[in-house]
């Protein structure tokens, strides 16, 4: 019979909500929130029905909790997660994993010293297409892969409209393209063809209103023998994302806004759709909270591992470097520190 878990959802803005909501659908959960400003607080626990609030987490972990969500802005994110994990709590923590690797390691220790599990919420890796993509590359069908092409665009004020006040604003909460989207797209990257071990980046803030952090972003990447390029913008009409990976015998796409994944192995051949599968809103992230879930009752790894997310974040701030510097940048030197 599966347990049924104490949740402690640790900041309840807009990704902190929704975190709440899709675990609260898994119905194998029973919710606690923890939120600083008080009306939001409020808000969140009426709508949707939450019995226990608290307005710190020191006094919300000296009640008795099975894991929490960190869902508060990057830079904070590692300090709690320590502070949960120390009072014997498992912990799921919001991309990106921090604006820095400090804490990192001290929370490594506190993992394994107090025997918790812990995961990172790269949504992406909760996309059925993505997963059946690299199914087939890791397949060999298609041979090694050689390249990869994403590229990826929204407007970001039509999704984000309160952006101007929000984390956003600033590189040191987690704020700017690097850190807030293309993250998204990095991990996904390493997820399919192994980690970047070196890359080189130009970005620039180049349209949005009200900010001055970064908006547009360029990174070449070297992973392994795959040369990789990554392309996002923040300011474009069309809404779109997509990943092309091109291996020795063919090339496979992914496209996040048609849930798909598509492949093509001779020349002038037509596409076909390897899968597809229409999606509801918050299908993404209620199927991160039971993988979630089932990772803590022993039944799968998790979606994305701790050390997977600190790849992903020596990528973060090996880009901002690497704009800094005007030079390329190797990753495993942040993982060193």
């Amino acid at each position: 019979m599966i347990e049924r878990r104490r949740l402690l959802v640790v900041g309840v803005g807009s990704i902190g909500e929704r975190h709440l909501r899709c675990f609260q659908s898994t119905d194998r959960v029973d919710i606690s929130i923890c939120e600083l400003n008080a009306d939001l607080r409020q808000k969140i626990a009426d709508r949707y029905s939450i019995k226990t609030q608290y307005a710190d987490l020191e006094t919300a972990l000296a009640d008795p909790h099975d894991f929490a969500v960190i869902a508060t802005p990057a830079h904070l994110h590692i300090q709690m997660a320590r502070q949960v994990v120390e009072a014997g709590l498992d912990v799921f923590i919001e991309k990106p994993l921090s604006t820095d690797v400090s804490g990192v390691a001290e929370l490594q220790k506190s993992l394994e010293a107090k025997q918790r599990k812990a995961g990172v919420a790269y949504v992406y890796r909760a996309h059925p297409a993505l997963a059946a993509m690299k199914v087939d590359l890791d397949s060999g069908h298609y041979g090694k892969p050689v390249e990869m092409v994403v590229v990826s665009g929204q407007n970001f004020p039509t999704y984000r409209p309160a952006y101007r006040d929000i984390y956003y604003k600033s590189r040191e909460t987690g704020g700017g393209a690097v850190q807030d989207a293309l993250t998204h797209s990095m991990n996904a990257g390493e997820y399919l063809v192994g980690p970047v071990k070196a890359l080189v980046a130009d970005c620039a803030h180049q349209v949005l209103e009200g900010v001055d952090v970064e908006d547009t972003v360029h990174v070449i990447t070297r992973q392994g023998n795959v040369m990789g390029s990554f392309s996002l913008n923040q300011h474009q009409p069309a809404n779109e994302s997509s990943i092309t990976v091109i291996c020795e015998r063919g090339m496979l796409r992914f496209e996040y806004q048609k849930s798909w994944y598509r492949r093509v192995s001779e020349p002038e051949g037509e596409w076909e759709v390897g899968y597809r599968e229409k999606l509801e809103r918050d299908t993404l992230f209620e199927r991160q909270a039971s993988a979630f879930l089932d990772y803590l009752d022993g039944f799968c790894p998790p979606l994305c591992s701790l050390e997977e997310g600190m790849q992903t974040l020596a990528v973060n701030l090996s880009i901002l470097e690497s704009v800094e510097r005007r030079a390329w940048i190797e990753p495993a030197h942040y993982l060193s520190h």
